[in-house]
């Protein structure tokens, strides 16, 4: 004999829907916590190190540290095609940084991690030296003497 379906105790997903949002909020505080930590930390370190230089040491502090696994952030070409794919759009020429904005929110990451900005322009600003080179874009320095980055015309 087969049971009958199991029916939703409710016709809504209001609870649902709370759960998530907590579940959500719980983890944007805990993200924030841990970034909180990580200054702290690397605030320490900085401290450390300039407690070593003063009392003399000279070694090279790097070298003594754990090798760390080096973070991709972006797939072989990827990069390069969101950046392209940016100019595409764009109606007037973007600095890096401008690149590297929409690049976050095009990922859906957090553009006000001022560090990961800061790392993804200067990544950025490689790579369109490389499509400069390979004849994909072309620069033009604003009044600041900032560069502005366009597409070629093809």
């Amino acid at each position: 004999m087969d049971k009958p379906p199991r029916r939703a105790r409710t016709d809504t997903f209001d609870h649902t829907i709370t759960g998530l949002l907590t579940k959500r909020a719980d983890l944007f505080n805990e993200a924030e916590r841990i970034r909180d930590r990580l200054a702290e930390i690397k605030n320490d370190i900085g401290a450390i190190d300039r407690t070593l230089s003063v009392l003399g040491y000279e070694g090279d502090l790097d070298a003594a540290m754990p090798r760390q696994k080096r973070e991709v952030m972006f797939g072989k070409g990827e990069l390069s095609r969101a950046i392209y794919g940016e100019l595409r759009h764009a109606t007037a020429p973007l600095s890096s940084r401008d690149i590297a904005r929409e690049i976050v929110t095009m990922r859906g990451e957090d553009a006000r991690d001022r560090k990961y900005l800061s790392e993804l322009t200067r990544r950025v600003s490689k790579a369109l030296r490389g499509m400069r080179t390979e004849g994909a874009v072309r620069s033009a320095q604003d009044r600041k003497g900032n560069l502005l980055w366009e597409r070629r015309a093809t």
